[in-house]
């Protein structure tokens, strides 16, 4: 992904108003985020513990950006689930089921879409071998490349359920 300044990521939602996508806090640490690793940018809302962003290239030079609200969890450290983008297993609330509402007025009207992501939206990360969660889980015997390319198709379907 290249990297991304502060008009693209705001100009790049679609599921919000222009005001909104103003107010969005925006990580801090744009310019030494691994770009040349990232599938998508992800981060959390470090003043309000329920939201989540993502912005991913939506084809050409076009982003795509997405508001979400994080599901309220408590589960246990030997609880684990899978990250329906990247499929990793994370023990305990390493993953969350995200929701985004639809853009237009589909949104207007209150429809939404979910997904169970990794919290911490660092499933690129994952996938390369550059992160690993606390768990161990399933080994897979696809390439590097192939867990990517499969994150992307994923990532894709969930952007296009809510476009």
């Amino acid at each position: 992904m290249r990297p991304l300044t502060e008009t693209d990521i705001r100009a790049s939602f679609v599921n919000c108003s222009k005001g909104e996508a103003k107010r969005i806090a925006l990580p801090r640490d744009l310019a030494d985020r691994p770009w040349p690793d990232l599938d998508f940018l992800g981060w959390r809302d470090p003043g309000a513990l329920d939201r989540a962003y993502l912005v991913a290239p939506g084809g050409g030079d076009a982003l795509v950006g997405v508001t979400l609200r994080i599901a309220a969890q408590q589960r246990g450290f030997l609880h684990r689930n899978m990250c329906s983008l990247c499929l990793t297993t994370h023990p305990g609330n390493g993953v969350s089921l995200m929701t985004g509402r639809r853009a237009g007025e589909a949104g207007r009207k209150g429809d939404s879409v979910g997904s169970y992501i990794c919290s911490d939206l660092a499933c690129s990360l994952y996938v390369r071998g550059l992160r690993t969660p606390d768990a161990g889980g399933p080994r897979e015997t696809l390439s590097v490349d192939e867990k990517v390319e499969r994150t992307r198709g994923k990532l894709d379907a969930f952007l296009a359920r809510i476009l």
